[in-house]
Formats: C-alpha cells, sequence, structure tokens
C-alpha cells in the first residue's frame, strides 16, 4: 500500500518532512518511522539531510570557551568526542573517537563555520592526555581549566581505594562507601550516623576522608589564594603515608596550572555532562544507534540548538 508521502512531488512529502525534524528530538527513530508508515532509512536520511543542511549555516564566530569530553558510541570502548561552547550552552562539534585528532578536527569545523582558533581563550576537559595535546597544538593561546567532577572523581577513587584495603581488618567500614564520598548536606541519616561513630576512630581512612574534605574548600578560594592553599593541601596529602592519596595529589601536581585555573575561569564540563546525559537517554530510548552518524546527527539535533530551514 503506498503511503502519501512517498510521492516526491506531492504536498505530504513537505509535511512528512517537518514531521520528522519535529518528532525526532522527541521519540525513537525506529518508532516515529512505524507511526508514519515509512521505513526507517527513509527517515534517517530526512533527519540527516536537515540537520547537515543546518549546520552549514552555524556561526562560531562568537565563541570564546569550549568544553570538550567523551561519550561512549556504543559498547567496546567506542567513543565520540563532543566540542561544546560553554557561553552559549549548545554542541558545536561531534566526531568519532577520542584522540588529540579530534581536537583537529574540531578546529577544522571551527574555521569552517567563521570561528578563528585564536579567539579560543578558555577549554575545559578532563586530565586526558589526548586532549592536552591537542589543545595544546591545535588552540595555543587558549587557557586550560581541568575539570572540577574529573578531579573530585580522582580524589574520591583514591579515599574508596584505601577504605577497601582497610576494611580487611576493619569490618566496620564495610557498607559505609558513600558515607565518605559524600559531601555532608548531601548525606542520608544513615550515612551520618556511620560517620559519627567511625570519625572518632584512628583510621586510615578517617584521614583520607578529612583530606578529601580539606580539598573542596579549594574550589572557594580567591585566585589570588589558591596557589598557597594547594601547596599546603599538596604537603599534609603527600605526607600522609596513604599511597592511594599520594598518588592522586601527585596527578594534580602534574596538572597544576590547569587546576589553579578554576579560581579564575571558573569554567566546567557540566554543561557537557548534562547533554550526555539527554544522548545516553536518547540512545537507551532507540536501544542504541546502528551507525555512529546517526549518533553525531541525534546529537546536533537534540543538543546543537540548530535552526532549520524546513520546507513549507
Amino acid at each position: 500500500m503506498e503511503v502519501p508521502w512517498a510521492r516526491p512531488e506531492s504536498g505530504f512529502t513537505r509535511l512528512f518532512e517537518v514531521l520528522v525534524i519535529v518528532l525526532a528530538r522527541e521519540m525513537p527513530v525506529s518508532a516515529m518511522a512505524t507511526l508514519l508508515g515509512e521505513h526507517d532509512t527513509r527517515v534517517w536520511r530526512v533527519i540527516h539531510h536537515y540537520v547537515e543542511q543546518a549546520r552549514t549555516q552555524q556561526d562560531c564566530s562568537a565563541v570564546r570557551q569550549v568544553g570538550m569530553d567523551e561519550t561512549a558510541s556504543r559498547r567496546g570502548h567506542q567513543y565520540v568526542s563532543l566540542f561544546v561552547d560553554l557561553e552559549r550552552a549548545h554542541v558545536l562539534f561531534a566526531t568519532e573517537g577520542k584522540d588529540a585528532g579530534t581536537v583537529e578536527a574540531f578546529k577544522t569545523d571551527l574555521e569552517a563555520h567563521r570561528g578563528q582558533s585564536a579567539q579560543v581563550t578558555e577549554v575545559a576537559c578532563d586530565m586526558s592526555p589526548a586532549f592536552i595535546a591537542g589543545v595544546r597544538a591545535q588552540f595555543p593561546t587558549a587557557q586550560i581549566t581541568f575539570d572540577k567532577f574529573h578531579i573530585m572523581t580522582g580524589i574520591n577513587e583514591a579515599v574508596d581505594q584505601v577504605r577497601r584495603e582497610e576494611q580487611k581488618s576493619e569490618p566496620e567500614l564495610k557498607g559505609s562507601r558513600y558515607a565518605w564520598l559524600k559531601n555532608p548536606p548531601n548525606l542520608t541519616t544513615k550515612q551520618h550516623a556511620t560517620l559519627s561513630r567511625l570519625t572518632h576512630r584512628t583510621l586510615k581512612t578517617v584521614r583520607a576522608y578529612h583530606i578529601r574534605l580539606t580539598f573542596q574548600e579549594f574550589w572557594t578560594q580567591p585566585a589570588e589564594e589558591a596557589d598557597t592553599f594547594l601547596r599546603q593541601w599538596f604537603f599534609w596529602a603527600t605526607h600522609s603515608r596513604l599511597l592511594p592519596m599520594r598518588e592522586a595529589t601527585y596527578t594534580i601536581k602534574r596538572h597544576w596550572a590547569g587546576v589553579l585555573r578554576w579560581c579564575t575561569s571558573h569554567i566546567t564540563t557540566g554543561v557537557l555532562e548534562g547533554i550526555n546525559s539527554v544522548v545516553q537517554a536518547a540512545k537507551a530510548r532507540a536501544r542504541g544507534y546502528r551507525t555512529t552518524r546517526n549518533l553525531i546527527t541525534m546529537v546536533y539535533l537534540i543538543a546543537g540548538k540548530l535552526k532549520f530551514a524546513l520546507p513549507t
């Protein structure tokens, strides 16, 4: 049975294309195709066409602050790197992989959309050597701020490693993991009781916890006092005789300037984390995408804030 929008010259074709772009943000393409009585390959062709067309009109001339991070595209350590305008909170560019070449590809795309690499003054990213190398090579005038979320993740992992080792001889520590990793205002009543019971004890985990809590104060330091604060914390943590904490601390030492930069730039990849959550939710609803191109197209559609010249 022929569906109305199968006729290329019909007004229904234009209606079909409008519906595709509107619905694609809200529902899986396969479900949309069933609803519209079409094969999903045609639906994807429409989505690719209008997203690519909209991207040609993208103006990056005002981009100054960029965040970069990767998101999983499928199982087996396959990733897509996302590059976001932090001031306007939208995806500028997405590409397969997470190596330094992705940053070069972003620079090329930025300049193809009326942007200039020299205009990017601030970059927020994790401590990935690939991203660091890429930024230094492609955006040499930009200052790097290492994302506070990723820094705290490293410290939290060190605290938890101390706890896991110690609980072998201190059974009371079993089941207390999240009590040590949460900030005090976020503790449940049970977790608060756990800390009240254990923090008076002379435990390695307690020492690691206090090192973590003290580092949290770094994020509120004035720029002119941040270096002194960090040096004092570094001395304490490296003399704690807690190997996981020392290793986490030396990671910060190797990235000192980018950690300190937070106190001036106050930028994070938090916008990217939010976008990543939305993208992963869409991927879950669709039960995955058959190709990386499909995933990237959906990233632009969902988080690119594109302006579409839809048929009327």
